[in-house]
């Protein structure tokens, strides 16, 4: 009589769906994070207990280094007011101009007025965006 089973058990664990898995995340999370890009000027916001801005339609950043960047196009201050009246008029003319304006919180008290009186003079909404608590 022989005891011994005909078919031995493999101990081998099929790994080639894991490893597809992997790399599908491994390929989302890359995508995920390239698109993830707030603007071409880093900049440390002030801290506040505001509430979030639900529509943007201008972001003017200004860096330490008194850099302004408008929607991605670095500008010098001279070039400021025109260049945000130029992104205002691509607008609807039904709405009403909207600057987030991310200043560093190292730039001087004086240079954000005077950002926010070149929004002032030509009657646009200026929002200062500040990093939640």
């Amino acid at each position: 009589m022989n005891l011994r089973s005909r078919s031995k058990v493999s101990a081998e664990v099929n790994m080639s769906s894991m490893t597809d898995l992997v790399f599908l995340l491994l390929i989302f999370f890359i995508l995920a994070s390239t698109l993830v890009t707030s603007s071409a000027l880093d900049v440390i916001l002030p801290k506040s207990g505001a509430q979030t801005v639900k529509k943007k339609n201008i972001t003017l950043t200004v860096n330490e280094d008194l850099e302004f960047d408008i929607n991605g196009t670095i500008v010098s201050y001279d070039q400021v007011e025109s260049t945000l009246l130029s992104a205002a008029s691509k607008l609807n003319a039904d709405e009403q101009a909207v600057v987030v304006l991310r200043a560093d919180q190292s730039i001087p008290t004086g240079e954000t007025v005077r950002i926010l009186d070149i929004g002032y003079r030509n009657n646009m909404r200026m929002i200062i965006a500040t990093d939640p608590n």
